[in-house]
């Protein structure tokens, strides 16, 4: 006996986050021209963030938030061991909730960053240089934020894994996890239809193009040749 418990969008955007999070990182962290890529990487996640929001709230029953809110009494509920329900538990949950906001003001921030050489954020023309420079300052410190948020979500889901041996590992991949084995009641996955999916995607390319400066008036056209003195 098995219950779905992951839909397929909401797996596939737990893998594409973990790919776009660690080559942003790594792109970061090596500067240069990789800060070509170190853009891309942000816009996708931002991309990402703007979906799961919106499948969060339409999504299917353990994707929703209202379904995982770590509230007060879930969160006493669980540190007492009474807490025997589906999708993520109350603490994964603060943990979860944590990571999405870090990762979106860190790409929404990059989004006017600059690095006084020759990158800057697609947004940049719309604030001021300081504020960029507030603004680069605070994404540069939110990296060691979102590796220590990254390294603690993956050792608590090693541990639950490989200590407390229920695998959260494969029903990220396949979608599907073991009832209950005390035959508690456990209900699969329900929910999160193709027009809420279809408008996620939607929302989330929008969002994409207008980070990356859509809505922006396009740069002067080059002067004409000739135009300039020869010297």
């Amino acid at each position: 006996m098995r219950i779905k418990v992951w839909d397929l969008p909401t797996r596939v955007f737990h893998w594409v986050l973990f790919v776009a999070v660690t080559a942003a990182i790594l792109t970061g962290l090596q500067g240069g021209n990789w800060m070509v890529w170190h853009e891309r990487a942000g816009l996708l996640i931002l991309g990402l963030l703007v979906f799961r929001l919106i499948w969060g709230l339409l999504g299917s029953t353990y994707a929703r938030f209202a379904q995982f809110f770590p509230t007060p009494r879930k969160i006493l509920a669980y540190l007492r061991g009474h807490w025997h329900e589906e999708g993520h538990n109350p603490l994964g949950a603060l943990s979860v909730l944590a990571l999405l906001a870090v990762l979106l003001f860190q790409a929404g921030s990059g989004l006017f960053s600059n690095d006084d050489i020759a990158f800057n954020g697609p947004l940049y023309a719309l604030v001021s240089k300081a504020t960029s420079d507030w603004l680069t300052s605070l994404h540069r410190q939110g990296l060691w934020v979102i590796v220590a948020l990254v390294s603690l979500h993956i050792l608590a889901v090693l541990f639950y894994t490989l200590v407390r041996r229920n695998n959260l590992i494969r029903p990220m991949i396949t979608g599907w996890k073991p009832a209950p084995p005390d035959g508690s009641c456990a209900s699969s996955a329900r929910g999160g239809p193709l027009w809420a999916l279809l408008l996620a995607l939607l929302l989330g390319a929008a969002a994409v193009w207008i980070a990356d400066g859509g809505l922006l008036p396009p740069p002067p056209p080059p002067p004409p040749a000739g135009s300039l003195p020869s010297w």
